[in-house]
């Protein structure tokens, strides 16, 4: 622990050089962006003129439309979190390198957050016009959106380093997944339910938020020993 302490300028160094490598890979593939969030934007605003133009069906059905969507389009982007590593040999480096590789699997779960999760949180809103969500509705489904992506992608790190290099990995991926997220998604979409019902949302903005900082505590752990297992 002390040797961590002591290395920490050189830890936190490893850490930014994971996440801006990741995201200049995905400023040069933007389809690795693109895709989950058309594939959100997409589903999130045909459901609406597949139920009609209804304001009470649109503001029963919209907050768990858009998590559903959310959660769907989240899992399109895991199976590539370490699949382009383990294919070009750079995952063989993040294992023999003298960085902890929590802290580098890590960062591959806040760099897959920055490119597929906050993306979505901020075409949200616009999302939740088609919903006729008020104003107040729509901040809380930022918030807990952010939050949900969050323990998603690294919820996903933990699952893409059990799968990487199976066939038919994403399937796999799924079904491990899912699981764990049906608590963010339970309470992501019923607190987005009671914002728009103008009841209050605390308890379930802390509860993504204490799940948020769970994941984040455990995934990291998880994920590098997941790795090692897979590479043996």
């Amino acid at each position: 622990m002390n040797d961590v302490i002591l290395n920490m300028p050189s830890v936190l160094r490893g850490f930014s050089a994971v996440v801006r490598r990741d995201i200049l890979l995905a400023w040069k593939r933007p389809g690795d962006m693109l895709n989950p969030l058309f594939f959100f934007a997409m589903v999130s605003t045909l459901f609406p003129l597949a139920v009609g133009p209804t304001t009470e069906q649109l503001a029963f059905s919209g907050p768990g439309v858009v998590w559903v969507a959310a959660l769907l389009a989240s899992l399109l982007s895991l199976n590539s979190l370490f699949m382009s590593d383990f294919e070009d040999g750079s995952l063989d480096q993040l294992l023999l390198s003298p960085q902890p590789l929590p802290m580098l699997t890590l960062a591959k779960a806040v760099s897959h957050w920055l490119i597929a999760g906050l993306p979505l949180v901020l075409v949200s809103p616009l999302v939740a016009i088609t919903f006729q969500m008020p104003a107040r509705t729509i901040g809380v489904m930022m918030v807990t959106l952010s939050f949900g992506t969050m323990s998603l992608s690294l919820l996903g790190s933990i699952g893409a380093a059990l799968t990487v290099g199976l066939n038919r990995g994403t399937a796999l991926l799924s079904l491990l997944i899912l699981p764990l997220a049906m608590p963010v998604l339970i309470f992501g979409a019923r607190t987005v339910s009671m914002a728009a019902a103008d009841d209050a949302v605390s308890a379930g903005v802390y509860f993504l938020a204490a799940y948020c900082m769970l994941m984040l505590t455990l995934a990291p752990f998880a994920t590098a020993a997941a790795l090692r297992i897979s590479n043996e």
